[in-house]
């Protein structure tokens, strides 16, 4: 029978056995690692452990398998070597990453895609770096806290680690936490700030959403906007979330009939067709462009008050300064 032993870190604490060998495990069949706990060839700190004991730092999980058993049942991974994304970062430290994402990358890989994802992206970052292997820290993969739609740039939030992550999620879920700010080109002439309470519904088969009732199933959703300038017949507005449903700010600016430039979802068609034809936009515009902590809870206590930004993109002002000639 092959062992192998592995030291909980501090990262890797606070969830249960069960969930730790799934993930370390990743590719094994539930049957045969409920049978690996029955058994009792599953330890902590030289003790048979239940499935639900809680790991804490420092613990010591020995697994008794089958050496060949073992190496196929770990995760497949792709990772390679690669500072692609080294431009894009805006801020790091050793607890979290924001990157500034282009249009036409997903947030996260899709079964439809083929292209790398953000996240893999981050990950070959991070091993070249050497803050992050696979197999030495199976269980443990860095990732990002929340998502922005594949043709929506700007900044995108990574945890490096399970205490950071589980920050970041406590933070997206309370918006006191985290102002998010978007520039969103609208059709028409927007002169006041206002606010749209609209609950949203999505529909998962098409991935649309609209504006419905309580009594359907919709979700509450708040956004807030102000404009910045008007360019003619278009405005650009300072847009904040009080929410964050799918495809928020898009829906809700429809709602208000001032659609978002270039968005085929939910946009003005022929207005889309004049942008695409005079000035090359073929999505949405609109950007992720600041993230304040406003309230961070622990281990990122350090941030409260700090605010990332970054410029509108260089694609996006021009088409605004062809607009204003």
């Amino acid at each position: 029978m092959y062992m192998r032993e592995f030291v909980i870190t501090k990262p890797e604490s606070g969830q249960t056995l069960e969930k730790y060998v799934r993930k370390l495990l990743k590719n094994a069949p539930l049957s045969f690692i409920y049978k690996t706990f029955r058994k009792g060839d599953i330890k902590v700190n030289n003790k048979k452990a239940k499935k639900d004991v809680i790991l804490q730092d420092n613990d010591v999980v020995k697994i008794y398998i089958n050496e060949e058993a073992f190496d196929s049942f770990l995760p497949n991974s792709d990772i390679i070597p690669s500072d692609v994304i080294r431009e894009w970062i805006v801020y790091e430290d050793e607890n979290i990453l924001a990157v500034n994402k282009p249009k036409g990358i997903l947030v996260t890989e899709a079964d439809t895609t083929i292209e790398k994802s953000l996240d893999q992206l981050v990950l070959e970052y991070l091993y070249l770096k050497g803050e992050y292997d696979p197999n030495s820290s199976p269980t443990l993969k860095p990732g990002p806290a929340h998502r922005i739609d594949r043709n929506t740039s700007g900044i995108v939030l990574f945890g490096k680690n399970i205490s950071a992550l589980q920050a970041l999620f406590t933070m997206m879920k309370d918006k006191k936490a985290l102002s998010k700010k978007y520039y969103a080109l609208v059709d028409g002439v927007i002169l006041n700030e206002g606010e749209v309470d609209a609950p949203l519904l999505k529909d998962a088969e098409t991935n649309t959403v609209r504006v419905a009732s309580y009594k359907e199933g919709a979700k509450s959703a708040t956004t807030k906007y102000k404009p910045i300038k008007v360019y003619g017949n278009y405005t650009l507005l300072d847009v904040s979330l009080l929410s964050g449903r799918t495809h928020q700010i898009r829906v809700h600016l429809s709602y208000i009939s001032h659609p978002i430039i270039g968005d085929s979802k939910y946009g003005n068609f022929e207005r889309n067709k004049f942008f695409k034809e005079k000035y090359g936009l073929k999505s949405q515009f609109l950007e992720a462009y600041s993230l304040t902590f406003n309230h961070p809870p622990m281990p990122l206590e350090y941030l409260s008050g700090q605010t990332i930004e970054v410029p509108l993109s260089k694609e996006y002002q021009e088409i605004l300064n062809q607009i204003d000639e």
